[in-house]
């Protein structure tokens, strides 16, 4: 790729790429009636339901020998279970609305009600899922950044949607993903030799489950603290 090359350029292009989306949506949101942006909003609580479902089934279901095969289930209950506790534990979820609260300070944007819970929906739904992960990892190592441009221009529609629907805090999401997969970027050498076929498979299952309940706080308003999910994916990486 003609690109000059650097590490995390992969990141910075997929925080762009959300930067534009969220402009874009957020303008066009504004000839939107409440009606219009609700009907949105639903689009997407849907749209990422049926990805999260898809990308879980894809991983668990298994046909051999003209045989389905499920294989995960007892990986998803440790998993979010534990993970849950920890997540508890720790209060992730009141740590990143913390942030979020931050963020609608510092940008002037203490009217926005609904800024909060638009920057949390937004970031798990672009930071969740392993190609963030492989993406920053491959970007470190191999100078690939070919999968974080490919998620980042399904982010872009993501955001620009989701802008729409639910307000600037979207945008802010860019933060959430630079610094998630600036991260990863940074400790790649020390995370790639744990990303193995399976911690990846396992990885892939568990970040979906949280995908599909970003989807269900979408359509049902935070039913779900996914936040304190969060560690089952750590988990899922070392479940064998």
């Amino acid at each position: 790729m003609n690109l000059i090359y650097f590490p995390g350029i992969g990141t910075v292009i997929n925080v762009l790429a959300i930067i534009l989306g969220g402009i874009i949506g957020l303008i066009g949101g504004k000839f939107f009636t409440e009606k219009i942006r609700k009907t949105l909003q639903m689009s997407c609580a849907i749209s990422v339901i049926f990805i999260g479902i898809s990308g879980t089934l894809s991983k668990m279901f298994q046909v051999e020998d003209g045989i389905l095969k499920t294989d995960g289930e007892i990986l998803l209950i440790i998993s979010l279970i534990f993970g849950g506790l920890i997540g508890e534990i720790i209060n992730i979820d009141k740590k990143f609305k913390n942030f979020g609260e931050f963020l609608k300070k510092k940008s002037g944007n203490n009217d926005d009600k609904t800024f909060v819970n638009a920057f949390v929906t937004a970031s798990f739904t672009v930071c969740i899922g392993a190609m963030a992960i492989i993406g920053a990892i491959n970007d470190a190592i191999f100078k690939d950044v070919t999968i974080l441009i490919a998620k980042s221009s399904l982010d872009l529609i993501i955001i620009l949607v989701m802008t729409a629907g639910l307000g600037k805090g979207c945008i802010f999401s860019c933060i959430s993903v630079g610094i998630f997969q600036g991260a990863i970027t940074f400790f790649a050498g020390f995370i790639e030799p744990l990303m193995t076929e399976i911690a990846l498979k396992n990885l892939s299952c568990v970040g979906n489950v949280l995908i599909f309940c970003v989807g269900i706080n979408l359509m049902f308003e935070n039913k779900i603290c996914v936040a304190n999910l969060l560690p089952a994916m750590i988990i899922s990486i070392f479940w064998r």
